[in-house]
């Protein structure tokens, strides 16, 4: 006997009625949100361009000869930036994280790193980054250590890593302080070690929580990579300031700090996205 196949599905009419008053809801609000926003880009474009100084200041930070000029010293200083990136990057995580599992060590034998990683950790994020490269990449030299590189790229990438990792390491210690404290005690009873409770158990949790904030600091630290140029390395920004120097325009900043922001937006998009899908999980009762 052959079995009858089931039939087709039918949406009811109060659904598609439900479906339509959502679509003309979405265009309602796309052209809303569309025409608002030609709305504020048009009085910022007739504010800006009417303003008195606007032919001197379109002249002085937006001249296209420069600008054109400007993009092939620029672009060969960002090779600089990203790869101080591409090194300090994964020193700051390495770091931070080693700060973090110091801080949250337990057991009174352990307060002399606790307090060493907390004085760190205090110190570091209140120093400000500009005097703290400053310090590095002039101080150092001045000490005559043998075997001490004078390499100004070195020190201003050292500098980075130590004040970053002081901000990375709070991150990833908010991460670890997140998971529940019943995690660890099941872990430490079924037989698991600390260092074993802490890798196996807590840090993948606290990881996974705190990517995008990790990305955002890694964002920031793209763009501070351009304060190298105060040491004397020729970075984006470095080659930005010599066209300065010797034309007085500052359309070649304009291009740096334009190339900063091209590099920094896939990032910003990346850590929204990564906090969207986290809260949609979080939401729906799954693992984070």
């Amino acid at each position: 006997m052959r079995v009858q196949d089931p039939p087709a599905y039918v949406p009811s009419e109060r659904r598609l009625a439900r479906e339509a008053y959502r679509r003309s809801r979405a265009r309602r609000s796309l052209l809303i949100a569309t025409a608002s926003t030609l709305a504020v880009a048009a009085v910022l474009y007739v504010v800006i361009t009417g303003s008195p100084g606007w032919p001197v200041t379109q002249k002085t930070f937006f001249s296209g000869h420069y600008a054109r000029e400007a993009l092939s010293p620029v672009l060969h200083g960002f090779v600089l930036n990203l790869e101080l990136l591409a090194i300090c990057g994964p020193l700051v995580l390495v770091l931070g994280l080693l700060i973090a599992a110091a801080r949250t060590l337990r057991g009174p034998v352990f307060l002399p790193v606790r307090i060493l990683a907390t004085a760190y950790v205090d110190f570091f994020r209140g120093f400000p980054l500009i005097i703290l490269i400053l310090l590095t990449v002039f101080g150092v030299p001045a000490l005559q250590l043998q075997g001490v590189t004078n390499d100004p790229i070195i020190l201003g990438g050292a500098a980075l890593v130590i004040s970053y990792s002081a901000y990375v390491a709070e991150v990833f210690r908010a991460g670890i302080e997140s998971v529940h404290p019943s995690q660890r005690a099941a872990a430490r009873s079924l037989g698991l070690s600390y260092a074993k409770t802490m890798r196996f158990v807590v840090l993948p949790q606290a990881v996974r929580r705190v990517v995008p904030a990790l990305v955002n600091d890694m964002a920031s630290l793209q763009k501070d990579t351009g304060l190298v140029y105060l040491g004397g390395a020729i970075d984006a920004v470095a080659a930005a300031h010599i066209m300065v120097a010797s034309s007085f325009n500052y359309t070649p900043l304009v291009v740096a700090g334009l190339g900063f922001v091209i590099l920094t937006v896939p990032m910003t998009r990346y850590a929204d996205w990564l906090t969207r899908r986290m809260d949609a999980r979080s939401a729906q009762g799954g693992a984070v």
